[in-house]
């Protein structure tokens, strides 16, 4: 059982982060946590679904068939959709309830019998929608990947207020800046974890936490169980 993921297509490497292929939920559950990212999703069956950026784990149960999916860059989502990404923040919606026009691309997707003709599909979709990420909100989410960062600090390195940039930063990535800054220092130290063998508190300070404490309150917040059981079985996803 395998999650693979593949390089989007060139035309359409400003707005998705990847393209995949889940095998692991064709007969296991799976424990997803917020990663950002707003997805396109095949659950292998039925028509495609809009996976919105989760604030908190979720737990996938076995679909019987493997699965597949868009996954939109931080910052892409709110112009792809043509709403705000926060408006399927936490939600699972089909993808018609986003694209109303989009009934015949889902009952394509819904027939196609595979997961490679579904990505065509949907990839081919979302290059049909020409959107342009909003370059705040993209810098902002780039930034906060690479550093710890205070709110107020990004927004003035920017050169905006912060009430612009939850603004901008909300209706395209589905979070509020705070609430990005959370996930991203989750991946941060992700990241480190699977190149590290320093001590859990090392790793807490590498990835940004003030603390052990506050990495173990922050994390078990995010994926519903405590860094050393989160870390043993955890990659670093495209986002």
């Amino acid at each position: 059982m395998t999650y693979r993921e593949f390089r989007a297509p060139t035309g359409l490497l400003p707005v998705v982060a990847c393209l995949w292929r889940n095998d692991t939920l064709v007969d296991g559950t799976e424990r997803v946590v917020p990663d950002g990212c707003v997805d396109l999703v095949w659950m292998g069956d039925g028509p495609p679904l809009v996976v919105g950026p989760d604030t908190g784990p979720v737990l996938w149960e076995p679909t019987g068939a493997p699965t597949c999916g868009v996954r939109l860059r931080q910052g892409a989502a709110g112009d792809v959709l043509g709403l705000p990404a926060s408006a399927v923040r936490d939600l699972q919606v089909p993808l018609t309830e986003v694209w109303p026009e989009a009934g015949a691309l889902s009952e394509q997707v819904a027939t196609a019998g595979d997961t490679a003709e579904s990505l065509r599909l949907l990839a081919g979709a979302v290059l049909h929608r020409r959107a342009t990420p909003d370059p705040l909100a993209t810098a902002a989410a780039r930034r906060l990947a690479d550093r710890e960062i205070r709110v107020a600090d990004l927004a003035a390195e920017l050169g905006v207020g912060e009430r612009q940039l939850h603004r901008r930063v909300t209706a395209a990535v589905g979070y509020a800046p705070k609430t990005l800054a959370r996930v991203a220092r989750l991946r941060r130290l992700i990241g480190a974890d699977e190149a590290s063998t320093m001590s859990l508190a090392d790793q807490a300070l590498a990835a940004g936490y003030a603390s052990q404490a506050h990495m173990t309150d922050e994390v078990h917040r995010l994926t519903g169980v405590t860094p050393v059981r989160f870390l043993e079985d955890v990659r670093l996803t495209a986002a």
